[in-house]
């Protein structure tokens, strides 16, 4: 379950990978920020605000993306995040 107004299959297109980045580890919109990084954030405590702050490109839904690609993880089900291409290169 997403917040209202969101759809996961929308927010899950916030999440990439590309081979360049980190091995390959998803990542949010082609940039250097792993959604493990921001899943261990927000595991220490940390606040969306607060990662927010942190990161000023980010969107709140990116901080919702990270938590829907890890519920699916551990719900086993199917995860394929899309692949960037170099025009969405940060």
């Amino acid at each position: 379950m997403v917040a209202p107004g969101h759809d996961e299959t929308e927010l899950l297109k916030r999440i990439t990978v590309d081979p360049q980045i980190f091995g390959g580890k998803p990542i949010i919109r082609g940039r250097r920020l792993a959604v493990e990084h921001v899943l261990g954030m927000l595991a220490a405590g940390d606040t969306s605000e607060t990662i927010l702050e942190g990161y000023p490109w980010m969107e709140r839904e990116d901080v919702l993306a990270c938590l829907v690609y890890a519920r699916r993880l551990v719900g086993h089900e199917r995860v394929e995040p899309r692949v960037a291409t170099e025009s969405e290169a940060p």
